[in-house]
């Protein structure tokens, strides 16, 4: 594996496996070597809740032989790859991060997970995150926090912060993570790296354990826009076992990263440079935005009303959905279970009782009775009516000729641990920016875009569903011309 100041594409890696410039095998070890490195001790960053050292190292001399013997190699082959860990994953356990499922392996894989190891990537390990995906810190892991690459004493994000740590880090050149309302994106602009959300349908979601699923998405980490379009463009494509999964052709991702943007439309949303706005945020969008017109983009202002309405509007419908989605850990099925309880309700309380967390707590709790008699239709009812105003926003937005939306991913840079853990709703607000993308089932992209005292901050993408090509595109170039 290459270290953080040499970073290789994954192109360039599977080159030098087909090549046999360096083994898989070799891949492998050093990213399992650089993993045990980094995770180490008080201060280290801690992105993996577990490692598959046996089981990577025997999949990439499977790898080497193949190409040895007959040439043979997937797009990914000899890629060390990282996985959030409530993807259902053979051989590995699949905890969400929460002591109600400490240790827990589940029979059957996902069908993300499915189609990286058929396309030959080496799947290194799990990674940390918060409780059930349920944060923007990756604090309320029930194994302790993940630090940002960056700083070790600011968060990654989250709720996916240990995959993008672990990109960040240089640890694995790419990572799966959800995104729920953001849980891709924001943690991808806090350590630096490049994340994609799909539009909703995009990426079967068989073996996600589920959060909020009409939001869920899985989702890619890529040090560069190339790499995690790549990763998107593998996983990407119908799927039976999902029944919300769309029957759409997937875009070449991968060639859209090599188009330039000339004529290409952006929309600037005026609610998203809203006063509360970090003033060096605004600036490296505003440099950004600079970039693109000299890419040759056309930039115009536009407007997305409903905007101030979606963090209300998220935390209904996603908190009411995860009481129904969580009601199956009882402790009878499966997962963890309270010894020497006096029976069936009991069990319930003391199992959920020790093995969830406060957030997760909070968030069932909210949701139960957003959902109860008399107030459904008060608060889960409504935020369904104001979330149709939302998607309405950007339909009207991208029917008008505008190709892709431009706007910061995080309203500010990484913030201290600990520092936002006793203010829920200052919490919420990391994922103001990207929320609505979920609430519209539109596809959504952050990349870095500078940083701000040496941490990093992300500008974020966001094109119609099913436009993830134009949004590649424009990242791409975006990219290109932050770097000249």
């Amino acid at each position: 594996m290459s270290s953080p100041g040499a970073p290789r594409s994954i192109t360039g890696i599977v080159r030098d496996v087909m090549e046999q410039n360096v083994s898989a095998v070799s891949n492998a070890k050093a990213a399992l070597a650089a993993i045990r490195v980094a995770d180490r001790g008080d201060r280290g960053l801690n992105a993996f809740l577990s490692t598959s050292d046996d089981a990577a190292l025997a999949a990439a001399e499977t790898i080497d032989g193949a190409i040895a013997a007959v040439g043979a190699a997937g797009r990914l082959s000899g890629v060390p790859v990282a996985l959030k860990d409530n993807l259902c994953t053979a051989g590995l356990p699949t905890t969400c991060g929460s002591r109600i499922l400490d240790g827990y392996r589940s029979p059957y894989e996902a069908t993300a997970v499915r189609r990286l190891r058929a396309a030959g990537a080496i799947i290194i390990g799990k990674t940390n995150m918060d409780e059930f995906a349920m944060g923007s810190s990756t604090e309320n892991s029930a194994f302790g926090p993940t630090r940002n690459p960056h700083d070790p004493a600011r968060v990654p994000g989250g709720s996916s912060g240990g995959s993008a740590a672990a990109v960040g880090a240089g640890l694995v050149p790419a990572a799966l993570g959800s995104d729920t309302g953001g849980s891709v994106r924001q943690p991808a602009s806090f350590c630096g790296v490049v994340g994609i959300k799909p539009t909703y349908g995009r990426v079967s979601r068989y073996g996600l354990v589920a959060f909020g699923s009409s939001l869920d998405q899985i989702g890619t980490f890529g040090r560069t826009v190339e790499d995690a379009a790549l990763l998107l463009e593998i996983i990407a494509g119908h799927d039976a076992r999902d029944s919300t999964s769309i029957d759409q052709p997937v875009p070449p991702l991968l060639h859209e990263t090599t188009l330039d943007i000339d004529g290409m439309s952006v929309g600037v949303p005026a609610e998203y440079f809203a006063p509360g706005l970090d003033a060096d945020v605004a600036a490296l969008c505003r440099r950004a935005v600079q970039c693109l017109v000299t890419a040759g983009a056309t930039v115009r202002e536009v407007s997305l009303p409903h905007t101030r309405l979606a963090i209300p509007t998220y935390y209904v419908i996603a908190t009411a959905e995860a009481s129904s989605n969580l009601a199956r850990y009882d402790g009878v099925r499966y997962g963890s279970r309270a010894a020497d309880a006096n029976g069936l309700r009991e069990l319930y309380e003391r199992t959920r009782s020790a093995g969830f967390g406060a957030e997760v707590k909070r968030r069932i709790m909210l949701g139960t009775f957003v959902l109860s008699a008399g107030y459904h239709d008060r608060y889960y009812g409504r935020a369904q009516q104001v979330r149709r105003l939302i998607t309405d926003d950007f339909r009207r937005v991208f029917q008008s000729g505008i190709d892709v939306l431009f706007t910061p991913t995080t309203p500010a840079p990484p913030f201290l641990i600990g520092e936002k853990v006793q203010d829920p709703y200052q919490m919420y607000l990391s994922d103001v920016f990207t929320v609505t993308a979920n609430l519209a089932g539109v596809p959504a992209l952050s990349l870095p875009i500078g940083t701000v005292q040496g941490l990093p901050v992300g500008g974020q993408m966001v094109a119609a569903a099913w436009r993830e090509d134009r949004m590649v595109r424009a990242a791409a170039a975006l990219e290109r011309a932050l770097a000249a």
